[in-house]
């Protein structure tokens, strides 16, 4: 039977802040294999589709699992959607006004940005993302009527959690701040996460969830780790995710998921 293996973005395949741009050629044979083995190969990440690279969408992936799992698409389709409730949005966004803080819309197959927005500007430039085809002369009532699956806050001021704590106590969102910094914070509905998603792919693609793998490193990747069948985590993760995991393979720099294929999966 066929196995469906997830693949985080950030510090799994990819380290854009330090120097892994691409699919490293060891990472990219070893996804390969797996699909000419019969398996199907997923991206899971936080990120919405417009934050995804095109390389990543030109890669040949099975599907992907996009903002934390609110919106799942298997070749080319959306199959699940879980939209952002649209008072809660506005809300957030009257709370971010008031502080000055910087907010991305996204949803599928729009995102909104508004001009001016410096702060979330150099974040999209620093992790490779085109923000030249958002939208940026908007009003809430546009967006009412448009999906919206997650919001990106940012602002380049520091002490920034007494704010956001405030703006997650909204009923019906949940996310997570930047832990170094609290510059950045991505929000989402509080029924959704990668894990959902990996299951709606999953059932879509009628695959058990004991023949189904994940590789991640990061804090919004621990229900993936725990939700799959065999859960992977990446040498440069935190303690708290490895903890989780049932094997822990060398760094994204070290080819962790070239190893971890080899090692648990294929064949």
């Amino acid at each position: 039977m066929s196995k469906a293996v997830f693949f985080d973005i950030d510090g799994t395949i990819l380290d854009r802040e330090h120097g892994i741009t691409k699919i490293t050629p060891k990472v990219a044979e070893a996804m390969r294999k797996l699909q000419a083995e019969g398996n199907k190969i997923f991206i899971a990440t936080g990120r919405p589709v417009s934050f995804l690279y095109k390389e990543l969408l030109d890669f040949g992936f099975d599907g992907f699992v996009t903002a934390n799992g609110a919106l799942v698409l298997a070749g080319g389709k959306v199959i699940f959607e879980k939209k952002l409730d649209m008072a809660g949005v506005k809300k957030i966004c009257e709370i971010a006004d008031a502080e000055n803080i910087e907010y991305i819309l996204q949803g599928y197959p729009n995102t909104y940005l508004k001009k001016n927005s410096l702060a979330c500007e150099t974040f999209c430039n620093k992790i490779g993302v085109d923000y030249s085809k958002f939208i940026r002369d908007f009003d809430m009532d546009e967006i009412s009527v448009s999906k919206l699956e997650c919001m990106s806050l940012r602002q380049d001021a520091e002490n920034l959690d007494v704010v956001y704590k405030k703006i997650l106590s909204t009923p019906g969102f949940t996310g997570w701040a930047d832990p170094f910094h609290y510059k950045t914070m991505e929000i989402y509905s509080e029924t959704v996460s990668k894990a959902t998603g990996i299951l709606e792919m999953l059932k879509y693609f009628d695959i058990p969830v004991e023949n189904s793998f994940a590789f991640g490193d990061g804090l919004n990747d621990n229900e993936m780790i725990q939700t799959v069948g065999t859960g992977i985590v990446m040498g440069n993760a935190k303690d708290d995710l490895k903890k989780v995991g049932k094997y822990v393979v060398p760094s994204v720099h070290e080819d962790g998921v070239a190893v971890g294929i080899e090692k648990y999966i294929s064949g």
